[in-house]
């Protein structure tokens, strides 16, 4: 059987936590700073995610289970070495070079499994049955959540209290 795990964000300490989870999880706890955060009611039904563990959202998306930061870096760097080559005059270096680039990206897309993540408080799920009844990201409502944690931390701001 397939481990279920999630990684959640601390709301104390802002620290990244991996938990396992089952339906009769009642909790996640932090490593760190031991902050309890209590799991959602019905988050669970017949072994699928229905729902956020740790908020209220229903709105979960796929991507890849890869750091989107190493992916562009990986680009970039193709991208430097091949002008690199192409400004001394290597024409063959500087194809092979953004062919290897792109072998690797095809490469990495094929291998790299994928994640279910959560747009509102983005805690993201590895192990997870059904996930292909889930969309991909969708940037309407990624923007919708975006605002949603600004207006809201906009307002703790002004009434004093912690966002």
């Amino acid at each position: 059987m397939n481990r279920k795990t999630v990684r959640v964000t601390c709301p104390s300490c802002r620290v990244l936590n991996t938990h396992e989870f089952d339906e009769s999880s009642a909790e996640l706890s932090c490593h760190d700073c031991d902050t309890r955060v209590k799991v959602m009611d019905s988050a669970l039904a017949d072994n699928q995610l229905v729902r956020c563990l740790v908020c209220p959202s229903t709105e979960l998306f796929v991507r890849k289970n890869f750091p989107q930061r190493l992916g562009v870096a990986i680009v970039v760097l193709g991208f430097g070495l091949s002008c690199w080559a192409w400004y001394h005059h290597m024409v063959v270096m500087t194809f092979a070079i953004l062919m290897v680039t792109a072998l690797i990206d095809v490469l990495l897309f094929a291998l790299v499994g994928e994640v279910l993540e959560c747009y509102r408080c983005h805690a993201q799920y590895v192990g997870i049955t059904g996930m292909d009844e889930h969309e991909g990201f969708d940037l309407e409502i990624h923007e919708k959540h975006r605002q949603q944690m600004a207006r809201l931390s906009m307002s703790a701001s002004e009434t004093g209290q912690p966002g």
